[in-house]
């Protein structure tokens, strides 16, 4: 089996070596065999990193990442995996969606109901209404759940 350095890695893999070692040490790869000092790695590895990629750009966090090669039994099939997380991130997206059309509306009514001349002024009367915009929006918009 063909051994790679990590720059070989990175370029095919379309990454920073900065960033393979970061998902090393934080556990998301073993670390590579060394050869001389020099990290060594097999063409499996290009493997994790396709599916670490993909599920960066599925908006998976590096938490959730670490979920699907951990977090289930060994023998649990990949396909379970993905559909178990997948459900879990569809369900955060639902949410983001609504919180998102919440401050779509409360900015629309923002730019329609404040005439204040100063931000002072905006203070003074959003206090007095005990809420922090016009139509009171909620106390927590938006979720930051183990973002990287």
């Amino acid at each position: 089996m063909e051994e790679m350095s990590i720059s070989e890695v990175a370029g095919k893999a379309g990454l920073r070596a900065s960033t393979i070692r970061y998902y090393e040490q934080i556990r998301l790869m073993q670390p590579a065999q060394r050869a001389g000092g020099k990290r060594r790695y097999d063409s499996t590895v290009l493997y994790r990193l396709a599916v670490i990629q993909r599920a960066r750009h599925l908006g998976f966090s590096l938490e959730e990442i670490r979920q699907l090669f951990f977090g289930f039994r060994p023998a649990m099939k990949a396909s379970m995996r993905w559909r178990s997380l997948s459900r879990q991130k569809l369900a955060e997206l639902e949410e983001l969606a609504e919180t998102i059309r919440t401050m779509r509306k409360l900015l629309r009514r923002l730019i329609t109901n404040c005439h204040c001349e100063s931000l002072d002024q905006c203070g003074k009367g959003m206090f007095a209404r005990g809420r922090a915009a016009p139509g009171a929006a909620p106390k927590r918009l938006w979720r930051t759940r183990g973002r990287r």
